[in-house]
């Protein structure tokens, strides 16, 4: 009997051994696992929510205008040379480079931002803070100018924190691409001011990004 009980309690400690040797194993695949789906998740939010379509220039395919792969989420081009925006009239408020990726409107002329994680022209220098803020503020780097047309940051705002924070870790994913994407001109009021009092140069916020607290 006393035999008996002692395979007993060796089986259960050997049983116990096993499981708390083979937990830490298990770990790594597990949170691996985890950052897997949500990159898969933010890559699915990015193509189902039209970020490609403008911030990925477009090229002359077979069936007309085709987003660029090469560029995927670079913005528009730094070397693209258009001429100044057309005269808007007759009903018509907007207009569409060929690149898809620059648009002028009553708001002045905006330009796709690159948002592959390049340290000096795209977002390789954000926080998953700070691209959240920018999302729920409207704002470039959540407190610099306001986010022009026809960005739909509004839309954005209503995603959830996880659905941010998936969308956030797909873009750390993209090959760095080093476009400098030109500064938005800002349509000025008839006062001579910028539509926007609270533009300031981002360009200076690359070069010394904020420190989130």
């Amino acid at each position: 009997m006393k035999r008996s009980k002692t395979w007993t309690v060796a089986a259960l400690l050997g049983l116990v051994a096993l499981a708390l040797l083979g937990r830490r194993p298990l770990d790594r695949p597990v949170e691996a696992a985890d950052s897997q789906d949500l990159v898969a998740r933010g890559k699915y939010l990015v193509a189902a929510t039209g970020c490609i379509s403008c911030h990925t220039p477009h090229v002359m395919g077979p069936r007309g205008p085709e987003p660029d792969a090469s560029r995927l989420l670079a913005g528009h081009p730094a070397e693209a040379q258009l001429p100044p925006a057309p005269k808007l009239e007759g009903g018509w408020v907007s207009a569409t480079a060929g690149t898809h990726t620059a648009f002028a409107g009553p708001w002045g002329v905006s330009y796709a931002t690159n948002l592959t994680p390049d340290e000096t022209t795209g977002m390789g220098a954000w926080t998953e803070e700070i691209f959240i803020n920018a999302m729920r503020t409207g704002r470039h780097w959540g407190q610099s100018r306001p986010i022009l047309p026809p960005m739909p940051w509004q839309a954005y705002a209503q995603l959830s924190d996880d659905d941010l924070k998936a969308i956030f870790a797909y873009l750390r994913t993209l090959s760095p691409v080093q476009n400098q994407v030109p500064e938005a001109v800002v349509a000025e009021r008839p006062s001579g001011r910028p539509r926007h009092p609270h533009l300031r140069n981002t360009s200076r916020l690359r070069k010394n990004p904020p420190v989130w607290r």
